[in-house]
């Protein structure tokens, strides 16, 4: 049972560095995307999470990123770091566009990708603005 568990916050994960990655080369291809996959998807399993997720960056970055603006008073995306920025898109993309992921763990993936990969703030920013946004 635990398998599965790993194996879809090792796509997390890897789904997180990829839109850093494409945030910082301003390339949200599907080009890039191949690129990304055949250069680190470890795992078979992990595709049928990225087709989902991608599908959904595809049709809604805009919005995504609507919504954070309009959930992080007095912050502009502009302002978040990278990092948070990126684990913020992933998940708002999962939230609100992928149905099979319950929404408080997409919340608290994307707070553990936080404390991994972001400052001493990251968690607490990322919480707060994921909780305004599930709370609408």
């Amino acid at each position: 049972m635990s398998k599965p568990r790993k194996t879809r916050t090792s796509a997390r994960e890897h789904f997180m560095q990829m839109l850093f990655e494409m945030d910082i080369q301003n390339d949200f291809s599907a080009e890039k995307r191949t690129q990304f996959e055949e250069t680190y998807l470890e795992h078979k399993p992990e595709q049928e999470y990225f087709d989902a997720v991608f599908d959904a960056l595809s049709n809604h970055l805009p919005e995504v990123d609507e919504a954070l603006s309009a959930a992080a008073s007095n912050w502009t995306i502009e302002r978040f770091s990278k990092v948070d920025l990126a684990i913020l898109r992933l998940a708002v993309l999962e939230i609100r566009y992928v149905e099979a992921i319950p929404e408080a763990v997409s919340i608290n993936e994307a707070v553990e990708l936080a404390k991994k990969y972001g400052t001493e703030e990251s968690p607490k920013f990322i919480n707060g603005v994921l909780g305004k946004i599930v709370r609408g």
